[in-house]
């Protein structure tokens, strides 16, 4: 397709809608940001309904019917492992491959360490976890519940290919995130300091106070390169001992503070980032044969007195780190910077100060009470406002999935739709930075990530069932206006897909093109 055409449909600027929202334009605009895009028909479904209505549906998603996702579950074989089994399996996959790795270094003979594959099930368990995730978006009815699963994951962001997080992720999502999506922010804020997951990603599982050792001199249980299944060779043991972790290990309190709760402008002092450190010495991890569970292990405690942000610690084992965290959920600065990132996930990648305000109002009111901050979010005026509709650009993973849902693809437990995502930029669990993926246009706008929407715009439409193939041009595209655009296509868009349309005369040729053409033009790239 050449760029001339990607750069004349896709430039991505629209002018701002009118000041007052019809009833359909107000559903497009809530499954535009409550949801992954509106399916055909929803939108009128919902204006008859009731927005608000719906929206107080969603923010009750325990209470939506949601019948057809368990039978898409039932796909997935990832669902059926808990958290020890899959240890159990990582452990074992770990020693074969550290048996093959010193076969090969014996005998020169790398064929058989890239034939067995030993870690196969895991990149292939990845892989459905990311397909889990975006068929969970497209087909339940609890769209909200998605959206905020997503959010907080990325918020809380664990790397999927860091060790043994490839077996701890998907735990860290169905009983950390999951059920905790709408809950009180500090129960799920604490959930996630617990986690085996992000204690391995951050380091923390390691993080010991200088010259602690455990009882009897053994060595540390908890060592996580011994844990997940190192079958030693004497070299192998004599370079363990020296990386033994002697100290305090301070990334976990650096990004609880910068990222979890206060933000980067929260007030705190490298100093406080140290006392920190310390009040969460000996948070780490069970070994595998032990289900790989949360631990504390006082041996490993810092005992000393901390202090921070006007806090005294004294020596209170586990409950130092539960204090501090209660003490940073509630704190304003842990308020703003949450509702901020809140708001530039729902109305506006510089969110307005009015509705970060009424966030933060609602956290204070219900002390920290997700829904209710959802709610105040979603009532705010700046909410509905002219230039907050259609102000945001899709990411690629809300871009995918709410084109899935607009033409009728069916999504299965087949990697297409992950790999698709993850060649415009966002493979799912695969940030290795703790900030996670960026929620703002200017990270993902650019002509090379253009030309690749397009591009899976055209591939996606190939399989799209809600737009029958016809031979009047005028009426396919306006059947794409109503049933993908629920009738908000531009004059500009509508235009130049009746150019490009005008020499060809296969009805399904024209129907794929003219459908690719507005999944991947800017009246749907933005929301």
């Amino acid at each position: 397709m050449p760029l001339s055409l990607i750069a004349t449909l896709c430039l991505l600027t629209t002018q701002a809608p009118g000041a007052s929202l019809t009833p359909r334009d107000s559903a497009f605009h809530a499954l535009n940001r409550l949801a992954y895009g509106a399916r055909p028909g929803e939108a009128d479904s919902i204006a008859r309904l009731g927005v608000m209505r719906w929206i107080e549906q969603q923010l009750d998603a325990d209470h939506v019917p949601d019948p057809r996702i368990a039978e898409h579950e039932r796909q997935f074989k990832i669902l059926d492992y808990d958290r020890a089994d899959l240890a159990g399996r990582y452990r074992d996959a770990t020693r074969e491959r550290q048996r093959l790795q010193r076969e090969a270094a014996a005998t020169g003979d790398s064929t058989r360490m890239r034939d067995a594959r030993p870690m196969q099930e895991f990149r292939e368990l990845g892989g459905q976890l990311q397909q889990l995730a975006i068929v969970r978006a497209a087909v339940s009815e609890r769209q909200l519940r998605e959206v905020m699963v997503d959010f907080w994951t990325n918020h809380f962001n664990v790397f999927v290919g860091k060790g043994a997080d490839r077996f701890l992720l998907p735990s860290y999502i169905e009983e950390t995130i999951r059920p905790r999506a709408f809950g009180r922010f500090e129960d799920l804020l604490i959930a996630t300091a617990e986690s085996p997951a992000m204690l391995f990603y951050l380091d923390n599982a390691q993080s010991v106070a200088p010259g602690s050792r455990p009882p009897a001199q053994r060595p540390p249980a908890f060592l996580l390169r011994r844990r997940f299944g190192m079958n030693e060779m004497p070299e192998e043991r004599r370079q363990r001992e020296q990386r033994r972790p002697t100290g305090i290990n301070e990334n976990y309190a650096r990004e609880l503070l910068e990222l979890h709760t206060l933000g980067v402008d929260g007030g705190y002092t490298q100093q406080d980032i140290i006392e920190v450190a310390r009040i969460f010495t000996g948070w780490s991890i069970e070994p595998p044969e032990r289900g790989s569970g949360f631990v504390f292990r006082d041996w490993a405690h810092d005992h000393g007195t901390k202090h921070v942000f006007g806090l005294t610690f004294r020596d209170d084992g586990k409950d130092e780190g539960i204090k501090l965290l209660k003490f940073l959920a509630n704190e304003h600065a842990t308020m703003h910077h949450v509702s901020a990132k809140l708001c530039a996930r729902f109305v506006a990648d510089e969110p307005p100060d009015g509705c970060v305000d009424a966030a933060v109002t609602a956290w204070q009111q219900t002390h920290g009470d997700i829904r209710a901050v959802l709610r105040a979010i979603f009532t705010s005026p700046d909410f509905w406002s002219a230039q907050a509709v259609r102000s945001k650009v899709k990411t690629p993973f809300e871009f995918v999935v709410s084109a899935v849902r607009a033409t009728g693809v069916e999504p299965d437990d087949t990697p297409r739709l992950a790999q698709l995502v993850a060649r415009l930029g966002e493979p799912l669990y695969q940030q290795p930075a703790p900030t996670g993926y960026a929620e703002t246009e200017e990270h993902w706008v650019n002509s090379g990530a253009l030309l690749a929407r397009m591009n899976a715009a055209m591939m996606l439409a190939k399989d799209c069932s809600s737009i029958p193939a016809i031979d009047d041009h005028a009426q396919l595209v306006e059947m794409i206006n109503q049933q993908l655009l629920a009738g908000t296509m531009s004059a500009h868009t509508r235009t130049v897909i009746l150019e490009q349309l005008t020499d060809i005369h296969d009805p399904e040729q024209a129907r794929v093109m003219a459908v690719g053409l507005a999944l991947g033009g800017p009246d749907f790239q933005r929301q």
